[in-house]
This record gives structure tokens, C-alpha cells and sequence, in this order.
């Protein structure tokens, strides 16, 4: 038997430190308050792929508003405050317009990904805001208008409602007196009557507890709600490649996890009337002009704010 030389001792030695020095950690953060479903859905995600990525990479949740305020989000991965953040584009469109246009997504991220959506968004999202985008991990969810003052048809005049650049033009064409406040402020706000109602998602009104001071949901809803990962460009480009493919694998796992959100949204329905909010429904021809009203005034923003992609994004997030 060949004697063990000393090289091959100490390289042997070395591997565990050599393995753990490349390894990277993401500072991670959240636009949305950490006991909102979505953050809670991706701190479970982000502990099991910190189990599996042990010697490749791991991500360090550090919070969510409280670490860094909502609509400061989107700069601080620009910067590389953090590397990575969720949230969605309504929070950062002061960087960039076009991260509005994906709440007027009708095709699913898979199919953005087929059809080269995917790889405009990136490129829009790199040039524009120094951001990989990673992955879309909510959709199949509309928005809903929810209100404390009963309406028997799409008119908001004299109405006071609380929006983010997702519905700010929508609502404005139906006539209402519009406020943007970070969603943590909203529960105030509606409890001492400074605003008549809000746009939201279909689900995630109990993670706020604002379902105590809403009183009606207008159905049909529209759009189509986004969250998404999104890491910093120059953090993305410097990571090794072990490491990138890994995050790719997670976040691709992650987003193929969105059919959920279809049952999840039934259920939260069924939450919201047992909870005593109540259905304002209108009647065919209204309803499917106020979704035809809501996309035509959407896609209206995009191309005149963004004259250059907004056409393209429309002809690939359409149907």
C-alpha cells in the first residue's frame, strides 16, 4: 500500500473550509409585513433550500418594512442594499414604469417563459433597475375593489380610496379621490373613515385583519396580482455559477408551485363572506365592461409612460 503523502492530507483537511468559503449568503428582505401569508410562504421556501444549499449558498431573511419601508424596496436592490427582495412591481415603478404592466399579465409565468416574455422582462428589468428577475410567485389572483359604502354601479365619485400604482388609473376613471399609503397603514385609515376603500388582492386581508373594518367586495375582480423574486444585477452576475444554478432550481420550483393560488383564493372568498363582508355584483354587460375598462385604462399607462416596451409587453403578457 502506497503511504498517504502530506499533500493529500492537507488538501483533505482544507476541503471542508474551502467548501464553506464558497459559499454565499443573500440578504434577503420583504415589501410585505413578515406575518403576511406570502412571507411566510417564502421563509418556508427559503429554510428548505438553506438545508439543501449548505456549502452552495443561503439566503438571511432580515424582515420586511420594518427592516426597509415598502416603496424603498425596489431602490435598495438597485443599490445592493440587499441582494434580494419580494415584492412586486407596483412597489418600484418610481424605477422603473414598466414594472406595472405584469398585474395585466393574462398568461401564466411558464408561458411567459415560453414565449419570450420572461427574457424581456429581464432585460427591461436590467437595464432599467439593475435587477435579475427571478421568479413569479404569486398569480392566478385578481384584485378586487373593497369598499365601506355601498355602489349599484361602477362610479367611485366621492369616494375615498386608497391605492398603489396598481389601480391608481382604474379607480381614477371611475372617479375617485385617490390616497397611496404602505399597506400596514391601511387598517387606521379605514378604522377612523379617511378612506371609503382599497384595491387588493382576493386573499391576504386576514393576514392585516382588515376583513374587521371591510364591509363590501366588488366582484368581478381584475388584473392579475404579481409577486416576485428579484436580486440585484451586479450580486446575480458575481455569484458563482454552482450557486446561480442552485437559486435558478429553487426559484423555478418555487414559481411551479403556482397553481396553489387558484384554491387558496376560492377558500379566502369563502373567509371574506363568513366574515360578514358582502358581494357587490353587477349584472353581465357592466361586469365585463368594468374588466374591459380596467385593461384598456392599464395597458393606455404602460404605452404612453413607456413608449419604447410597453406595445412589445403588451403583444407577449396578452392574450
Amino acid at each position: 500500500m502506497k503511504p498517504i503523502s502530506w499533500l493529500a492530507l492537507a488538501a483533505a483537511a482544507l476541503a471542508p473550509a474551502l467548501a464553506a468559503a464558497q459559499e454565499v449568503t443573500l440578504r434577503v428582505v420583504s415589501a410585505f409585513p413578515e406575518n403576511q401569508y406570502y412571507v411566510k410562504r417564502t421563509v418556508e421556501w427559503i429554510d428548505k433550500a438553506n438545508k439543501e444549499g449548505k456549502g452552495v449558498l443561503q439566503m438571511n431573511f432580515i424582515g420586511g418594512p420594518k427592516a426597509i419601508p415598502t416603496f424603498e424596496i425596489g431602490n435598495a436592490v438597485k443599490t445592493g442594499v440587499v441582494d434580494m427582495a419580494l415584492t412586486t412591481g407596483a412597489y418600484y415603478t418610481n424605477l422603473m414604469p414598466e414594472a406595472d404592466a405584469l398585474k395585466l399579465a393574462e398568461v401564466s409565468a411558464a408561458e411567459q417563459r415560453r414565449n419570450g416574455a420572461y427574457d424581456l422582462i429581464n432585460k427591461i428589468w436590467q437595464e432599467k433597475a439593475n435587477m435579475y428577475y427571478l421568479a413569479r410567485v404569486v398569480e392566478f389572483t385578481p384584485f378586487h375593489l373593497y369598499l365601506n359604502k355601498k355602489i349599484d354601479k361602477p362610479d367611485l365619485t366621492g369616494l375615498k380610496i386608497r391605492i398603489t400604482p396598481v389601480y391608481r388609473d382604474f379607480f381614477q376613471s371611475m372617479g375617485a379621490a385617490v390616497m397611496t399609503t404602505a399597506p400596514g397603514e391601511v387598517y387606521t385609515a379605514l378604522e377612523r373613515g379617511v378612506i371609503d376603500g382599497y384595491g387588493w388582492p382576493i386573499h391576504a386581508l386576514f393576514d392585516l385583519n382588515w376583513q374587521e373594518k371591510t364591509r363590501f367586495r366588488v366582484d368581478p375582480g381584475f388584473y392579475n396580482a404579481e409577486v416576485s423574486l428579484v436580486v440585484n444585477l451586479d450580486k446575480w452576475k458575481s455569484l458563482p455559477p454552482a450557486a446561480r444554478d442552485f437559486l435558478t432550481r429553487q426559484a423555478l420550483a418555487y414559481e411551479g408551485q403556482n397553481e396553489f393560488w387558484k384554491s387558496y383564493n376560492q377558500n379566502e372568498a369563502r373567509r371574506q363572506a363568513q366574515a360578514g363582508i358582502q358581494t357587490i355584483s353587477f349584472d353581465a354587460e357592466t361586469s365585463r365592461k368594468y374588466v374591459q375598462q380596467a385593461n384598456e385604462v392599464g395597458w393606455a399607462s404602460i404605452i404612453k409612460t413607456c413608449p419604447q416596451y410597453g406595445p412589445h409587453l403588451r403583444r407577449l403578457l396578452g392574450r
